[in-house]
């Protein structure tokens, strides 16, 4: 079986006293490729450290990601536009919108966002986007921004049945991860509902581990409790659950 992890901050300094040893863990539990997302200037030689000593396991993404979108945005985007003209990445991301922790930058949060699609878009890459508490204001700039060449993966999707049908329907997979084996997750209870080709699994490691870790650190080695948990809802083995989500990853990252 080989599974893929979506979404992982390995460079996270969670990680400091024993990211080699997870990272090998990981591995030798299937997980063998991990797509590493951005958020500010401050992690870019890190993530870059680890694609080093990776090259065969580590995908990088490029992006700023929305809790980070402060006074110095355009300073930020400059830098993610470099990036993107020196080498290769597998999307642009994380990007998207938090209302959860800081309302009061909605306004540049929604420029940030569709600026980056716009680079996307330039740059032929597919998007992965940071949703919380702000369902509607994605879409509405995933209104203004559809198109063909619009695609990607819905990071962490929390959403009802109805907004997984609206992510799908900009072409976005839905990366799903620790929260449906919360008991209070609800994705889990409309997730058959869903055809497996738009699913894409993810950690967010170290954040949401899954049950029965919830609450500690999440690794990317617990990518299997989640194939495991979607095995049950869709009434397939955990083999297919790998086969088909790490194939539906190839389709959004062409890698």
């Amino acid at each position: 079986m080989i599974f893929t992890d979506t979404h992982t901050h390995l460079y996270s300094s969670e990680f400091d006293n024993d990211r080699n040893e997870r990272i090998q863990d990981a591995i030798s539990k299937g997980v063998s490729r991990f797509f590493i997302p951005s958020i500010d200037a401050s992690y870019t030689q890190k993530m870059y450290d680890l694609e080093i000593k990776y090259p065969e396991n580590i995908f990088l993404m490029m992006g700023l990601h929305p809790c980070y979108v402060k006074e110095n945005f355009e300073e930020e985007l400059a830098h993610v536009e470099v990036q993107l003209s020196k080498r290769k990445f597998a999307a642009i991301g994380e990007i998207g919108i938090d209302l959860y922790w800081d309302k009061t930058t909605l306004g540049i949060q929604k420029i940030v966002f569709q600026r980056q699609i716009q680079l996307a878009k330039k740059y032929k890459l597919p998007i992965n986007i940071h949703c919380r508490e702000a369902f509607d204001e994605i879409f509405e700039v995933l209104e203004l921004e559809k198109s063909p060449e619009l695609f990607g993966i819905f990071h962490c999707f929390s959403g009802n049945y109805e907004q997984a049908l609206q992510a799908i329907s900009y072409n976005m997979k839905l990366g799903i991860g620790g929260v449906v084996t919360f008991k209070n997750g609800k994705v889990d209870q409309f997730l058959n509902q869903i055809d497996l080709q738009h699913i894409v699994l993810e950690t967010d490691s170290p954040y949401l581990a899954p049950a029965p870790f919830r609450g500690k650190r999440n690794e990317s080695s617990y990518i299997t409790l989640v194939a495991q948990k979607l095995a049950e809802i869709y009434g397939l083995s955990i083999e297919e659950i790998a086969r088909v989500t790490t194939q539906n990853s190839k389709v959004v990252f062409g890698m």
